[in-house]
């Protein structure tokens, strides 16, 4: 979208024309989707339009099935009706990526991941309504289940989400006279020796510190293996149930890249000159967490990590480049030394290394906020963002569970599904027969 956006603004006229491919019809700003979950920020505000800031493009809904560059051809699947294929000149191919699983039994069939919009919301409800259901709750062993959230993942979207929901929750338990703050358990299962890879160990330490000084059971070295109707299973040998677990274990690049024809590495990103160019493939372009953009700050065989801060900055140079490639001008790498990282860990509090300054708390949090407000797209939406927050200085968040999202047709089916009712005979007697001469079975049926 970002390279959609650049083009439409820095092309004249009928110079070329610019179509998108998408499922969705908008683009997640994923950063924000834990203050999203966390009701800090409407959902919806999260999200971008695509028609609607990119008006100088053809935006198509639909799936891309396969692309045969050879031919400069890609296969669509449009929600409705058959595929088709679409033509084009210069291909910009920036799927992203998608959820890392593991073969983990029940995995599958417990689990929720943490990249879109619809999961937080789906994560907000799901919240929400374990507090509900624990609060009239009878039984020791579901309460306890209710009030049991696992999170499995230790990088930033799996941070975020885990303080951003454990502040919200913790404040909706003012609310529940029947429960405590201190009845929820919160777990945190990383497989590696710390937390937050992207910031320094002292700072990775200090976020430990801070969540387990909230009462979150932070399990480092440590591997899930089972996770079978809800009873999770860790290598260390402890058993508990779980009503809530979430995957936020990394991330891989979009397995549609395996039906094209364009190089992959090793690891099924597609390979990519430091200039944003497909290697050795004429008129194919790529970035953000798909690419295997060389990063030229670092030592050779080194490249860009799957982070927000390189995707927004590739797109500016893949839209200036494609602009340059089609006036004949020359091209320019992308270089860009990391900045650091801030990340939010829950209402007023959290940490950052911005160039060798370590922030911790407010200061922190504050900074958070003001760097993913400056790279929001759009001033539509950054004036959305911060209206919510400025209304949230003066009223508490909302706890309520919209629990029917997630299957908002159940009650519907359960009344329009016609209940069968069982044929009742009986003998023309006194006693069966009412007042008018109508019998009791008749009348009840």
């Amino acid at each position: 979208m970002y390279t959609a956006l650049r083009l439409q603004r820095k092309l004249r006229t009928g110079e070329a024309s610019i179509t998108v491919v998408d499922p969705n019809s908008y683009m997640t700003y994923q950063p924000f989707l834990p203050e999203a979950a966390a009701g800090n920020v409407e959902p919806r505000h999260v999200v971008v339009p695509l028609r609607k800031v990119l008006k100088a493009c053809r935006v198509i809904s639909g799936t891309v099935l396969s692309v045969s560059h050879g031919e400069r051809k890609a296969v669509v699947q449009p929600p409705l009706g058959d595929h088709f294929e679409l033509a084009y000149d210069m291909l910009v191919i920036c799927p992203g990526s998608v959820a890392r699983t593991l073969p983990i039994p029940g995995l599958a069939e417990q689990g929720i991941g943490f990249k879109s919009a619809a999961e937080a919301i789906y994560l907000r409800n799901q919240v929400i309504s374990r507090l509900d259901a624990a609060a009239s709750a009878t039984d020791p062993a579901v309460r306890r289940r209710a009030l049991t959230f696992l999170f499995i993942g230790g990088g930033y979207a799996g941070i975020e989400a885990l303080a951003e929901l454990e502040d919200m929750a913790r404040d909706a338990c003012s609310f529940y006279p029947d429960l405590s703050a201190d009845e929820m358990r919160w777990v945190l299962v990383e497989a590696t020796d710390r937390i937050l890879p992207e910031v320094s160990p002292a700072m990775g330490l200090y976020t430990v510190k801070q969540l387990e000084h909230r009462g979150i059971e932070v399990k480092l070295k440590t591997r899930v293996e089972s996770l079978v109707d809800g009873r999770v299973e860790l290598d260390s040998g402890e058993r508990f149930d779980a009503g809530t677990v979430v995957w936020t274990a990394g991330v891989k690049p979009n397995p549609m890249l395996s039906r094209t024809d364009l190089p992959l590495d090793e690891r099924g990103r597609v390979r990519a000159t430091a200039f944003l160019q497909v290697d050795g493939v004429p008129d194919a372009w790529t970035a953000g967490d798909c690419a295997a953009v060389p990063d030229l700050t670092k030592d050779e065989g080194v490249t860009t990590g799957p982070s927000a801060q390189h995707a927004v900055r590739q797109a500016a140079r893949l839209g200036d480049n494609l602009v340059a490639e089609l006036r004949g001008r020359p091209i320019r790498p992308y270089e860009h030394s990391y900045a650091g990282s801030v990340a939010s860990l829950g209402l007023h509090k959290g940490v950052a290394e911005v160039y060798g300054v370590r922030l911790r708390g407010w200061p922190a949090w504050v900074m958070h906020r003001t760097y993913h407000l400056s790279r929001v797209p759009t001033a539509n939406r950054k004036a959305r963002v911060m209206a919510d927050w400025t209304l949230a200085l003066f009223f508490r968040r909302e706890i309520v569970s919209l629990g029917s999202f997630a299957d908002p047709r159940k009650e519907f089916r359960s009344v329009a599904t016609p209940t069968p009712v069982a044929a009742v005979s009986a003998a023309p007697s006194s006693s069966a027969t009412g007042p008018g001469g109508t019998s009791d079975a008749s009348r009840a049926g």
